[in-house]
């Protein structure tokens, strides 16, 4: 019965990543330095001829028009931590990240992106997008895996100082996931279907939301290990402009540096608002499989979270999530953080927070503790 019910969901969610959604990880932002490094590169490039926007495509080696300004852009996020519980190591100060990406277009019909870590060097994304119909696109090379809203947020837009317990451990993002994969910024190599369907009311919005995937299911900067592949994808409805409600789908295997593979069985249900600068997230996901470092024992794990974000004026809007983590679906192993966060937005480049989180897990010896961290980000 189990079996039947994951075959439904993916099969529903193949047959159904759409544009970037929601300022997802992909999304172009450039900062006060990389501005003027794009407003140069702009004038110094030939301008297309007029009409050049509306007449039909020609394609050909020797065409060169048609040929976005590269856009150019970074951040980098630094932070400071404490914590109550026992032994915690993660008092003090950290930088998280720094990012520098570059993106654009071709032929008006195809989209790339490649971003960088330049804090311990790695490529985070590449990207190949066609993307001339709305109705269906076609995303091909490392980014991030469709699986929960969560995971696919730009860190400026998760709202608080790290992303829910559910994205972390199903998509292995920053931590080792619950199948044993280790950490792999919830990404992977692959190929990926989307598009938006049926416009409908007044404004036109668009009904269906569709993605559907394979991936080699090794993370990223990776080749396939094994001769199979995960496949995953979702599908959402927006009933009214704005609000999506979502159905997302994963099977697959994963097979460790030990040569030992784990299948991993997973599906989430979610819903996300943002509409006047107010934001609401919520998801359940759950996940049935094994573990690399464990076959013996059935493996499984749920969690969920529930977010909003309260604009207070221009430059001040404040998070509250209620996020639960269950490493083997049982009560006796969740793991629960309240959380609250004010975002003091003083410029489209430059975000402070202060977020404070009280947390109670079942599976510490220090089981209830509190959080204080502070996080500063800039675009460059």
């Amino acid at each position: 019965m189990k079996k039947k019910s994951y075959s439904l969901i993916l099969l529903i969610s193949s047959f159904l990543v759409a544009l970037p959604l929601f300022a997802e990880e992909d999304e172009y932002q450039e900062g006060f330095l990389t501005s003027y490094l794009n407003r140069a590169i702009e004038k110094a490039m030939d301008k297309p001829e007029e009409g050049a926007g509306t007449e039909p495509l020609r394609y050909g080696r020797h065409i060169t028009k048609y040929v976005s300004a590269p856009q150019f852009g970074g951040y980098f996020v630094g932070s400071y931590s404490y914590s109550t519980q026992d032994n915690a190591d993660r008092n003090g100060f950290e930088c998280r990240m720094v990012r520098f990406y570059v993106s654009g277009t071709i032929l008006r019909d195809f989209r790339y992106r490649v971003q960088l870590e330049l804090k311990n060097p790695a490529m985070r994304d590449y990207t190949l997008e066609w993307v001339r119909f709305k109705e269906f696109q076609i995303k091909g090379g490392q980014f991030k895996r469709c699986f929960t809203y969560d995971n696919p947020l730009n860190p400026w837009n998760v709202g608080l100082g790290s992303f829910s317990q559910v994205a972390r451990h199903m998509t292995a993002l920053g931590i080792e996931d619950c199948s044993g994969e280790t950490a792999q910024n919830g990404r992977d190599l692959g190929l990926q279907l989307q598009g938006d369907l049926f416009p409908v009311g007044k404004d036109k919005h668009r009904l269906v939301r569709y993605q559907a995937a394979v991936f080699n299911g090794n993370g990223q900067n990776k080749k396939d290990n094994n001769k199979q592949k995960d496949w995953m994808g979702n599908i959402q409805v927006q009933p009214i402009k704005d609000l999506y409600i979502g159905l997302f789908g994963w099977t697959g295997t994963y097979t460790g540096t030990n040569g030992v593979s784990a299948r991993r069985n997973r599906w989430a249900l979610g819903s996300i608002y943002e509409h006047n600068d107010w934001n609401f997230r919520a998801e359940y996901a759950h996940h049935t499989g094994s573990n690399v470092n464990d076959l013996e024992a059935l493996n499984k794990a749920d969690g969920w979270y529930a977010l909003v974000g309260v604009p207070v004026n221009d430059w001040l809007k404040i998070y509250g999530r209620y996020d639960v983590y269950r490493e083997d679906a049982s009560w006796g192993t969740m793991k629960s953080i309240y959380s609250i966060c004010p975002n003091f937005q003083l410029h489209k480049n430059l975000m402070f927070q202060a977020q404070y989180n009280y947390v109670n897990d079942r599976t510490a010896a220090d089981r209830n503790y509190h959080e204080i961290w502070a996080q500063a980000y800039v675009r460059f």
